[in-house]
């Protein structure tokens, strides 16, 4: 079985070619994708082995998407087999001062209709290390949270290191739910991820002099905020994205790992986004990678957050980006001139 291991919904991303409105199309591209199935793409690009657990349709989306993983080297033997859909969701990229939007259509698709038998987790976890899952997955259903809770209950009994991206969506529950559910799950969690909002959205813990829309971010304040998070939920690591939005199209990008009662923070980089969804999720793989690799902290935090910022440049939800090349620019290579 493969190292990691990544549960979590899998869809269909479907949006206009370049920067059209979804007004203004009659053409979607199709990707295959999901924030969980991303680490594990991302994690597998960068050489690791890294098996995706999901449950999707016996149609030809589902074998489409699983053969898609295939490509990559993600290990899909216990993905799970029935429901009747795949979810979908549609992006429209900002430009400027026009933000990018979501649509999500995920409702009753196969994986939302889990059930705890679909998921064999003493023959999922045989031989693993590490257990990856976001908050995007309980916020689907009552159903899973129950599995999410199921499976990290064996991962911290077989002694797998277990992490988990808050991963806060409005679309998919309220603050509350989202606060009760992730209570429950967190003293489970070895490395927690989050960006600049979700701990406040969440777990109601706010950075202090800090404006998310005005860009402003207080690099004491999120110190405190993952110190809190450390002490109320035991998390050994704790790592937060902090993106200061100066548009749609340019953003300021850095990360914060806390951890042995110490704060690192990695180099601001300045990106022209290309793509932003995913940027989390890279930022995930990145950081999972780095620790595996027995990283020490301060080249764990600039490799999470130089793997996300190369990501933000790429099409699509996934990191494309080698070990070498997340590295060059940990080093400063920051010309972005042609490499012949």
């Amino acid at each position: 079985m493969a190292d990691f291991v990544c549960f979590g919904d899998f869809l269909l991303r479907l949006n206009p070619p370049g920067y059209l409105k979804f007004i203004q199309t009659d053409i979607f591209e199709a990707n295959y994708t999901g924030a969980e199935a991303n680490v594990a793409v991302s994690l597998s690009y960068m050489g690791e082995s890294a098996a995706f657990v999901t449950r999707v349709p016996d149609n030809d989306l589902g074998k489409c998407g699983i053969a898609s993983l295939r490509k990559y080297g993600v290990d899909v033997s216990h993905i799970a087999v029935g429901g009747e859909r795949l979810g979908i969701f549609y992006v429209e990229k900002g430009a400027s001062q026009r933000p990018s939007k979501v649509v999500y259509d995920r409702m009753h698709s196969g994986f939302t209709a889990s059930c705890s038998t679909d998921y064999d987790w003493n023959a999922i976890f045989a031989g693993a290390r590490y257990f990856h899952l976001t908050g995007i997955t309980p916020a689907l259903g009552p159903n899973l949270a129950e599995i999410c809770m199921e499976a990290c209950q064996e991962a911290k009994r077989r002694g797998l290191t277990v992490s988990c991206d808050l991963n806060y969506r409005k679309n998919l529950w309220t603050t509350e739910q989202a606060k009760a559910a992730m209570e429950t799950l967190l003293p489970y969690v070895n490395i927690l991820i989050a960006n600049e909002e979700d701990a406040e959205k969440v777990l109601g813990i706010c950075a202090d002099d800090t404006d998310v829309t005005a860009g402003k971010l207080s690099r004491e304040g999120y110190i405190k905020v993952a110190l809190r998070i450390h002490e109320r939920f035991g998390c050994e690591r704790v790592a937060i994205t902090l993106r200061k939005s100066i548009s749609a199209s340019e953003n300021d990008w850095s990360g914060l790992l806390y951890t042995e009662g110490k704060a690192f923070f990695s180099r601001e980089y300045r990106i022209h986004l290309v793509d932003r969804v995913g940027g989390g999720d890279s930022f995930g793989a990145g950081l999972l990678y780095s620790v595996a690799h027995g990283f020490d902290s301060q080249k764990t935090i600039e490799f999470a957050a130089a793997a996300s910022c190369l990501k933000q440049t790429i099409e699509y939800d996934v990191n494309f980006s080698t070990p070498d090349d997340i590295l060059r620019l940990v080093g400063g290579d920051l010309s972005g001139r042609v490499q012949r």
